[in-house]
């Protein structure tokens, strides 16, 4: 009896060795499930043409790696995507992107995360302390060349019309350009800014346009409108188009398809400076792989170049 019972003892030690050593691998020989990474893609701003372009290419890119992604919308409620990084932070999330998001408005969150080591990193957004790396361009010259080619355009008179958005940090950078160089031009007159509302930003600029059309109705009275990207640029070329008022030129920032169809059929949309919204994707995928494989780099921007594209 107690023979067969050192036995069955022994059997059960073997047992347990045997599962000791091969509880850690999965069945196709990869690595545990423990070394698959959790990313959470967030942003307010998935509407936008090239926004949903960069979440894409991400997604693409990282699920090639074997990493799982979730993406996060708040349909332009960035007080709903600070709540929604806070419960990623909870969940454990491996690392945490914001796109087209101007960091200082989820500045706590990004310090929480930092606090439970949870890398976050921007596309296309600002670069704050807690952060990893931003991928963008370098949107302060890019707003230099917008301006500097409408301004040379209208032979650096007449009067202007400015669409911004200047809840995200881009924009802010492009407009700031915008308003360092507008003193240099005394024969530039902006006779306005307008606001541009985001999700809708075609619909929201071809309205505000329709209305400032309406009450400015001479030629003259309006030269030309620098938006600050493409979707109010390709808002306000339809408005002028259909109130016949092509003598008015328009350029935007983005390189986004519809605008350079645009550009290329003759409308009154002139110009754009095209960003690689996927080279940013690619940045960002880059980036994060380094700083999951404990590689070095500098933390901050990473810029990918932009092209000026005409007819």
């Amino acid at each position: 009896m107690f023979k067969n019972l050192k036995i069955t003892a022994l059997l059960l030690v073997i047992m347990i060795l045997f599962v000791g050593c091969t509880g850690g691998t999965t069945d196709s020989g990869g690595s545990s499930k423990d070394d698959v990474k959790e990313i959470s893609i967030m942003t307010p701003y998935i509407s936008s043409v090239t926004t949903n372009q960069m979440v894409n290419k991400m997604e693409e890119l990282m699920k090639a790696r074997g990493w799982n992604v979730s993406i996060v919308d708040t349909k332009g409620d960035v007080g709903a995507l600070a709540s929604r990084m806070e419960d990623v932070i909870s969940a454990k999330t491996d690392a945490i992107v914001i796109v087209s998001t101007d960091p200082n408005q989820v500045s706590t969150q990004i310090s929480l995360a930092a606090s439970n080591d949870i890398p976050v990193f921007g596309c296309d957004s600002g670069f704050i302390d807690g952060m990893v790396v931003n991928a963008t361009s370098d949107n302060y010259a890019m707003g230099e060349q917008l301006t500097n080619w409408i301004f040379n355009e209208i032979g650096e008179e007449g009067k202007i019309i400015a669409f911004t958005h200047r809840p995200h940090p881009g924009v802010i950078k492009r407009s700031n350009a915008f308003d360092d160089m507008l003193p240099n031009y005394p024969n530039i007159e902006l006779i306005t800014e307008k606001h541009v509302d985001v999700p809708g930003p075609i619909e929201s600029a071809r309205q505000s346009m329709e209305s400032l059309l309406l009450s400015n109705p001479d030629k003259g009275s309006i030269t030309a409108v620098w938006a600050a990207w493409d979707e109010p640029a390709i808002g306000v070329s339809q408005a002028i188009q259909a109130a016949g008022r092509d003598e008015i030129i328009v350029g935007g920032v983005d390189g986004n398809s519809q605008a350079v169809e645009m550009i290329k059929e003759g409308t009154p949309l002139k110009v754009t400076i095209a960003q690689n919204f996927e080279k940013m994707a690619e940045i960002v995928d880059e980036y994060m792989n380094k700083y999951f494989n404990n590689d070095e780099f500098e933390y901050g921007d990473v810029y990918a170049p932009a092209e000026v594209i005409t007819k």
